[in-house]
């Protein structure tokens, strides 16, 4: 099936004999009865380990991302964890540089545990290579990168992976399964923050592993996730599988608008620089058409002047919303700085922008009110 149809029946029952209805029911039931033998016929045992709901989701995820297996978590943060935490102490990572959260997890969680980490600018493919080493395990690649909107070649960066014996983990969270193939190009490991696009409504936290094989690493994975007990609650897995039916036409309609978007603010006296790889000026244009189908709604812009002007820029808005986090179907802007810390490497006039599903025109004639003012 196509894409568009997947979203939609994706972790569904398609089978007409089975008499199922066509919404799921929600199942919040912590414990399942077993069977005379002591057996559990359905599969379900203890919730933090598996439950109806999201058994459907995760299955929903390897169909829509083409893979082997799944594993769904309270937040993408979790998930991220669960892959450094499949690792040894001593073993080497290589992850994309400027995302806040993955970088603090490296650096202050699994650095003191024992596992060691280069963040390099992974659009730069001699930067990467120069980076591995003999201990080097996995590559962590995050294209396009939020909030800079760096493009990496995927498909070079896996087979630099795997030429040194090392798996490579896609962060697809801003690319989604709509625009962009990760497994295709070669990844072995896709992870999303499900809060984001495949949510859409920016009322859920949640994340996801997806995994090429069901292989041993996976399995580790699996096994972080129902001993360490970072699972999302039943309701948050059946209103994100819902969320995802309608994913392909929410990203389709903010990708067409951050493209607009940023044509309209590549042009504007106010601002600096536009950010966005669906710009033909955008030094990853060539390699984002390559491997997206579309270029996302995630875009930034570097406001002309310093942190006053680009935080006053802000403060003029009325229908684009200041909040933290993107891919809902609100249109939202956040001065990324002010949530880092100090020399994170993020520019002071730098804004971030979520492209939401309202109509293009309302969307830049409000940021034309907010830059005027600038």
């Amino acid at each position: 099936m196509k894409i568009e149809t997947l979203t939609v029946h994706a972790g569904h029952s398609l089978n007409p004999n089975e008499n199922e209805p066509i919404v799921p029911a929600i199942s919040l039931s912590t414990i399942f009865e077993r069977a005379e033998d002591g057996s559990y016929k359905h599969g379900y045992v203890y919730t933090r380990a598996s439950n109806p709901n999201r058994r459907a989701l995760e299955q929903a995820l390897v169909e829509l991302e083409g893979g082997k297996a799944a594993a769904a978590f309270a937040s993408g943060s979790a998930a991220t964890l669960a892959v450094f935490q499949a690792l040894a102490p001593g073993d080497h990572v290589i992850a994309t540089e400027g995302f806040y959260g993955t970088t603090k997890l490296l650096q202050e969680v699994m650095k003191p545990w024992g596992l060691e980490c280069s963040l390099v600018n992974t659009s730069d493919l001699a930067a990467v290579s120069g980076e591995i080493r003999p201990t080097t395990k996995l590559i962590w690649l995050e294209t396009p990168s939020n909030p800079k909107m760096r493009v990496s070649d995927i498909a070079e960066v896996a087979r630099l992976a795997h030429s040194a014996g090392a798996r490579l983990v896609c962060d697809n969270t801003v690319g989604t399964p709509i625009l962009q193939r990760c497994f295709d190009l070669g990844a072995d490991v896709v992870m999303h923050s499900t809060t984001k696009y495949l949510c859409g409504h920016s009322d859920v936290l949640g994340g996801a592993i997806v995994s090429r094989e069901e292989d041993a690493f996976f399995q580790k994975i699996r096994m972080i996730q129902a001993v360490a007990g970072a699972v999302p609650s039943p309701f948050d897995c059946w209103l994100l599988h819902r969320g995802i039916r309608t994913m392909s036409l929410r990203v389709r309609t903010q990708s067409e608008n951050a493209l607009a978007i940023a044509k309209f603010l590549a042009t504007h006296r106010a601002v600096e620089k536009s950010l966005y790889p669906g710009l033909e000026t955008h030094p990853g244009h060539d390699i984002a058409k390559k491997q997206m189908k579309q270029f996302g709604g995630l875009l930034s812009f570097l406001v002309r002047g310093g942190r006053e002007q680009a935080l006053r820029a802000t403060q003029g808005l009325g229908l684009i919303r200041r909040a933290s986090s993107l891919g809902g179907t609100e249109s939202t802007i956040e001065h990324r700085a002010s949530v880092e810390p100090p020399n994170f490497g993020t520019p002071e006039n730098l804004l971030r922008l979520s492209a939401g599903i309202e109509h293009v025109d309302d969307l830049i004639a409000d940021l034309d009110k907010a830059l005027g003012k600038v």
